[in-house]
């Protein structure tokens, strides 16, 4: 009945009937599990990221960048714990919704510390966030694959060999959900690829309404001179991981309501979600925690670290993140 209405019929904010569900929720997953295969291959924790960044040195920074650098990693490090006391959970559809949210501030908060600790800048909005880091640690060769996946460009013939690169022949499909890290990158890819399409479109919707376009007298992107003006626009925007989450967040808070929650195979779907979540997270924050380290001086990451093993009111310790 809720399918029917839901789907079929509409809803006030959706007359024409909300998206289908069916492919959401297996690509929700299967994203997750992908990400998880890769960073275990990977063995990405404070030791390789600490080697990954052995060549960066201490930058001179404010007392509130630092401070800002600590409370980023403080927060992520508390949702991390959230989602590592969900695990046990006998029903996973009870909490995927705002375990979703907690692995996605988790990471914001986590990316936030890095941007801070690199160049002083902070974010207080999602897409400000994905932007700053996005620019600053990813394109930079910053981040560990596959947190460092990125295409330059929305371009489609710019961006679709970028991320045929990225899958290295694997044949893994998004709606699969992989068992191999091998499987795994050709799964991560289609979530990149399917994201930066999203994106582009979104791209194109704002420009349709734009000055520029609306002087060209046309309604498509079928004139040369229409998709001049759209690859222009299309060009100087990139997509990184963190856009990649924001939207995975987006799609949990906003989309309808048989997301994540409806079907007699949602459950069986859901099998190991909330321990993946907590698996790509931790390692994220690994990887803040070490670069983090590398940025401040000496003195202000042990007695940071000091400080949160003592007192820290929630489960996860901090030596078990970055130790």
């Amino acid at each position: 009945m809720l399918y029917d209405r839901i789907v079929k019929q509409g809803t006030i904010n959706e007359p024409e009937g909300k998206p289908d569900p069916q492919f959401a929720l297996p690509s929700t997953v299967n994203w997750m599990r992908a990400l998880r295969l890769l960073v275990e291959q990977d063995k990405i924790d404070f030791t390789t990221a600490s080697l990954f960044y052995s060549s960066l040195g201490a930058r001179a920074m404010g007392v509130l960048v630092e401070n800002s650098v600590l409370e980023q990693l403080l927060l992520s490090l508390h949702h991390l714990s959230a989602l590592e006391q969900l695990r046990g959970a006998t029903r996973a559809s009870d909490f995927s919704r705002i375990g979703i949210l907690a692995w996605y501030y988790g990471i914001a908060n986590a990316a936030s510390a890095m941007t801070a600790a690199q160049s002083g800048a902070f974010q207080e909005d999602h897409a400000g966030t994905a932007r700053v880091w996005d620019a600053d640690i990813a394109a930079r060769g910053l981040a560990m694959a596959p947190y460092g996946w990125r295409v330059s460009t929305l371009v489609e013939k710019d961006y679709k060999p970028v991320v045929a690169g990225y899958k290295s022949g694997s044949q893994g499909k998004l709606l699969s959900k992989p068992t191999n890290a091998f499987d795994a990158l050709g799964a991560a890819a289609e979530y990149l690829s399917g994201s930066a399409n999203w994106h582009a479109w979104r791209a194109k919707e704002d420009l349709m309404k734009s000055p520029d376009f609306k002087a060209l007298g046309v309604s498509d992107f079928r004139t040369k001179a229409a998709q001049e003006l759209r690859d222009q626009r299309l060009s100087r925007k990139a997509i990184g991981f963190l856009h990649q989450a924001s939207r995975y967040r987006g799609k949990a808070n906003y989309r309808e309501a048989l997301f994540l929650a409806y079907g007699s195979s949602t459950e069986t779907l859901l099998t190991g979600f909330i321990e993946d979540l907590a698996v790509v997270l931790r390692a994220f924050l690994a990887m803040a925690g070490a670069f983090a380290k590398r940025k401040l001086a000496n003195n202000v990451w042990s007695d940071f670290l000091s400080d949160v093993e003592k007192k820290a009111a929630f489960t996860v310790r901090a030596s078990s993140i970055w130790a």
